[in-house]
């Protein structure tokens, strides 16, 4: 997911139940610790009361039998849209929000610009850049989530093929899909901007510091995090695993990336559609994130670095 955009004026410059103790086994092992507890209490009473509420059998006994065991349909669809409003709704309802007040501006949309990267903080660096960690690192806890989800049903993250297992070709995947939806994505932004159907995407306007490149890698690579592992990897997935159509898992995830990128126009919007259909596509046949994350790094950290090296300085750069 983009960065929150700052927009102005261009005047302006199969379900088992989770395991549970058997009946007899489990009251055998809650007994016998009972049972311990109390001989502890007697044979070494405790000042402070401790032995007492060990008799009374007040803590928890694990279960080394306990297996993970996948959840039912109902908690797998409750997860998927649980895990989607944590990550992207807001961003979404915003980016509708911002396409709405540039409608309605009176300004035509060429003439207005949206900023990816910005500066928080303009007279105190140190500041600027905490400023720009927290907006980073805050946003990927539904990532966490997610792979906290996926450890807990048992499946773990190569469920969705988050790993380096096969690396190599993932990193040959990325880089071919970066330079076709890439060179792709490019003509077709210059084609809605002149067209009138986008906004100009001002891509950075950071400070020139010497550590505003490695920020736009950092953010670069946050975008692709948020978005292929949740927005593609885990929705795919999980639409999957409760019955959900082939062309309604390649739809919603792509629908999903689209509506976030309203804020740039209706340019933005299609060609995120076009891309998260492709991904999608892809996704479900390889059943690997990683040649997406590199393809979306890749994508994002080439645009904005260079529009931080460029912009201004080429004509064809709106």
């Amino acid at each position: 997911m983009d960065s929150q955009p700052v927009q102005h004026a261009e005047s302006e410059p199969g379900a088992t139940d989770p395991h549970v103790l058997d009946g007899a086994a489990g009251n055998a092992v809650v007994t016998d610790v009972q049972t311990a507890s109390t001989q502890s209490s007697h044979d070494s009473p405790s000042p402070h009361g401790t032995a007492h509420a060990q008799a009374d059998g007040a803590f928890a006994v694990p279960d080394p039998a306990w297996t993970p065991s996948m959840p039912d349909r109902r908690t797998l669809s409750g997860e998927m849209w649980l895990v989607l409003w944590l990550s992207i709704a807001s961003a979404a309802i915003s980016a509708l929000l911002s396409l709405i007040k540039s409608l309605t501006e009176g300004v035509r949309l060429t003439d207005q610009s949206v900023t990816l990267v910005g500066t928080f903080v303009q007279d105190r660096p140190w500041l600027d850049v905490l400023y720009q960690i927290t907006n980073i690192a805050l946003p990927l806890v539904p990532v966490l989530l997610v792979l906290h989800l996926l450890r807990r049903s048992g499946e773990g993250r190569y469920a969705i093929g988050l790993d380096l297992r096969d690396w190599k070709w993932d990193v040959v995947k990325g880089v071919a899909l970066a330079s076709v939806i890439g060179g792709i994505g490019l003509v077709f932004y210059l084609l809605a901007y002149h067209l009138g159907m986008n906004v100009r995407i001002a891509a950075v306007s950071a400070d020139h510091r010497w550590w505003t490149p490695i920020l736009l890698v950092v953010s670069a690579l946050y975008n692709a995090t948020l978005e292929e592992v949740i927005v593609l990897a885990f929705f795919v997935h999980r639409a999957r695993q409760i019955g959900w159509k082939p062309w309604a898992q390649v739809g919603g995830s792509a629908l999903a990336r689209a509506s976030y990128h309203l804020y740039q126009g209706f340019g933005g919007f299609l060609g995120n559609l076009a891309m998260g259909g492709v991904f999608a596509i892809l996704y479900r046949r390889w059943n690997r994130v990683m040649p997406f994350l590199i393809a979306h790094f890749l994508i994002d950290s080439v645009a904005f670095l260079g529009y931080y090296y460029l912009g201004g300085h080429v004509s064809w750069l709106p």
